[in-house]
């Protein structure tokens, strides 16, 4: 099979979450344990760090990649989804995992997996250890993929663990309280083994706390220390003022990135004293450089000017509670929104709170699960948001270009299929 025969392979031969959703998670981790023994355990060749949260995971592990990078290691980062093409998940140094090892990986081993019925997940995690060892990686960041607890990454024995924040996602599989959501997050603290977390609140406080004490785990909570005191914007970059390093140029830019901010300067501390390498100049690098370094894309991207033309991959409540004030901040003539979100969210919670001035073009990604256009439409109705609506991102895109003066702002977002399906159309445009 080529490269694109294989990854069509893997979407339609194992379940895949971004297209059905709940159906694809497979509770238990027998297949991942199967997986390992039969690969020989590869993640046990290199160090790891291990990142899980509700928002903020995907920054919060390519920034600690482009640092590690920075310093001089030779990083794995595994993260999903991928937005453009599949091998954004699996990276060395920040480049993806080769295609003749995507086509090998499942031509010299299907006769072994394909028995098991693994998920997506389940397999590409077990390619991305596979791929790491290979390459002799000095450490891997592993992004979790769904909770923790039972997720297939969580075989691992990381240097450090972090856990960015809890908030309701995917109430269905984790539970339908914050307490709960965190438990299944706080599975993944190993003994004597430091975590982070980067947010808590009264809820979830108790319950990683608990788990800390029970494994013995040295834990820090960030937010009870900030470790920055101011931030200014620059063009192309935002510049805090911190206490370890002083000025610190920053390019991941949004509202949210302040909390990731701190709780990476937490992290990075955390990391020293276990024994990374990780000089001043490597963590300015690493912050300023970290798309260069990762091919970080989705967050708060900005790819059009006059009209500014934003996209963000934020995607549910606790997301866009840090997205729309940042919104509402654009100085701007119109603000214009491209939005569209998947079945499975809590998407009254997220329409709630979007800006009522706005001029909407609802639309749906070219996943499954997208919610169809006309339905968002009639939901943001009653949140009195108005629009009209487009079959594609595409359309829905071309459609605002056309009609906004350029001193708009254009925001696309909802999903992360919707900016998938966006930066799929801007490399063609």
């Amino acid at each position: 099979m080529t490269y694109q025969e294989t990854i069509t392979y893997l979407y339609n031969s194992t379940p895949l979450f971004q297209n059905i959703g709940q159906g694809a998670y497979k509770e238990g981790l027998s297949n991942t344990h199967a997986l390992d023994e039969y690969f020989g355990h590869p993640h046990r060749t290199f160090r790891t760090i291990h990142v899980g949260g509700t928002n903020g995971k995907g920054s919060c592990s390519h920034t600690l990649a482009a640092i590690l990078q920075a310093a001089g290691y030779k990083v794995g980062l595994y993260t999903s989804p991928h937005l453009v093409d599949f091998k954004e998940r699996i990276r060395v140094n920040g480049t993806p995992i080769e295609e003749s090892f995507v086509v090998n990986f499942v031509a010299k081993h299907r006769r072994f997996f394909e028995p098991l019925h693994p998920s997506f997940f389940e397999l590409t995690t077990a390619m991305a250890l596979l791929y790491f060892s290979e390459q002799q990686v000095d450490v891997a960041v592993i992004e979790v993929g769904l909770g923790g607890r039972l997720d297939c990454t969580n075989i691992i024995s990381p240097d450090l663990t972090l856990i960015t924040n809890i908030s309701f996602d995917h109430v269905g599989l984790l539970g339908d309280t914050l307490a709960k959501i965190a438990s299944e997050k706080a599975g993944i603290i190993k003994p004597h083994t430091p975590i982070i977390i980067g947010e808590h609140n009264e809820e979830t406080y108790p319950v990683f706390k608990s788990e800390a004490e029970a494994k013995q785990a040295p834990i820090t909570f960030a937010q009870e220390q900030l470790l920055w005191s101011k931030k200014a914007s620059a063009a192309d970059h935002d510049i805090y003022q911190t206490q370890p390093y002083g000025e610190l140029r920053v390019a991941l830019r949004g509202y949210c990135q302040e909390k990731n901010v701190n709780t990476l300067l937490h992290a990075i501390a955390a990391l020293q004293k276990v024994g990374y390498r990780l000089n001043e100049e490597a963590v300015r690098n690493g912050f300023f450089k970290v798309c260069e370094l990762t091919g970080l894309m989705g967050r708060w991207q900005q790819l059009h000017t006059e009209p500014r033309l934003v996209c963000d991959t934020g995607h549910n409540v606790g997301g866009f509670q840090y997205i729309v004030p940042q919104l509402l901040a654009q100085p701007c003539k119109q603000l214009r929104i491209v939005f569209g979100m998947v079945n499975d969210k809590d998407i009254s919670g997220v329409l709630s709170l979007m800006p009522k001035e706005a001029t909407y073009y609802f639309t749906q990604a070219n996943v499954a699960r997208a919610l169809p256009s006309h339905e968002l439409q009639a939901l943001a109705a009653s949140h009195d948001l108005r629009g009209a609506t487009y079959p594609t991102v595409a359309e829905a895109v071309r459609a605002v270009l056309s009609e906004a003066d350029e001193k708009d702002f254009i925001y696309v977002g909802g999903s992360s299929f919707i900016v998938a399906d966006l930066l799929t159309l801007w490399k063609e445009m």
